[in-house]
């Protein structure tokens, strides 16, 4: 299995806490799902095992890693060494797959040491994905597109439905429903979230747009002009409202609920546009939910 560390046990990555959430740990969260993690408090046994027989983990659900955040991380660790194992599962071929810590072991491969100190447990395929899942959900610097995908995936591996998925990791069912509609834009806007070259709300921005070439346009300014998410809310309810009255000119005769509907998504969406103008800050949120579309308008008082 590799060499153990004499007489070292360290807590288990599953105990460690996520600064700002009130206390809970990974550990809690996993056990909630898998029954995983139990023994935090009795220790782990480490071993260091070589680096060449660490293969990542196909459920990594981040894949943008910053090469200037890797290698001051190898720094730190060529100074202090590596404070937190990583934690791995022995696979039939000898090698190991990584569970937690691929920021690590790509710090140590930068510095070309040939071992890390690992945490080996046993887990069975949904076990690691989970797993794997979670402890980065936990992590602070996932992008919103990598979030909504490991939602998606948590979704499909224990056929949850949304609120369940939202009951399990303690989060609102809107929160994990904003997420997931990210995953509904094209790839070059979610391509665009992992580069970190647009933000959550400038992407939300675009989801009413339900045009692909509409949706690219926009995106193409965002990126060229350094467009503010309030100048996208309103190019976008601009375009949204041109094309609403082309369609009444086009078919004057044609009335129904359905029209009512969408005249007054596109009047709420141009007056949340003139206010913005007006210079007051509003924070707006849409949803499309089963029998109902819903805005918020948080207005600041001061």
């Amino acid at each position: 299995m590799g060499e153990r560390i004499s007489g070292a046990t360290v807590r288990p990555l599953l105990g460690r806490p996520r600064s700002g959430n009130g206390g809970a740990t990974v550990k809690g969260y996993v056990s909630r799902w898998l029954g995983l993690g139990g023994d935090a408090d009795k220790g782990e046994a480490v071993v260091r095992l070589p680096v060449d027989r660490i293969v990542p983990n196909r459920h990594q659900p981040r894949q943008v890693f910053d090469p200037e955040a890797i290698a001051e991380l190898a720094r730190t660790i060529a100074e202090h060494g590596i404070i937190q194992p990583i934690v791995v599962r022995p696979l039939d071929d000898g090698r190991y797959e990584l569970i937690a810590g691929e920021r690590r072991l790509r710090a140590v491969q930068a510095l070309g040491q040939g071992d890390i100190p690992a945490i080996v447990r046993s887990l069975t395929d949904l076990e690691a994905a989970t797993l794997a899942l979670i402890e980065n959900l936990h992590r602070e610097n996932l992008t919103p597109i990598e979030e909504a995908e490991a939602y998606a995936r948590l979704m499909e591996l224990h056929a949850l439905t949304q609120e369940a998925l939202a009951q399990r990791l303690g989060k609102g069912q809107s929160t994990v429903a904003n997420k997931l509609r990210l995953l509904a834009l094209p790839e070059s806007v979610k391509r665009a979230l992992r580069e970190r070259k647009i933000t959550e709300r400038h992407a939300r921005a675009l989801l009413p747009l339900k045009d692909a070439a509409a949706i690219e346009g926009v995106l193409s300014r965002i990126l060229a002009e350094g467009w503010t998410v309030q100048r996208t809310e309103a190019e976008v309810a601009r375009f949204l409202g041109g094309q609403n009255q082309q369609k009444q000119k086009k078919k004057p005769h044609l009335r129904g609920v359905s029209r009512d509907v969408r005249i007054a998504l596109n009047t709420i969406r141009r007056s949340i546009a003139m206010v913005r103008e007006a210079g007051i800050p509003l924070d707006v949120d849409e949803a499309d939910e089963e029998g109902a579309y819903r805005v918020t308008i948080r207005i600041p008082k001061g």
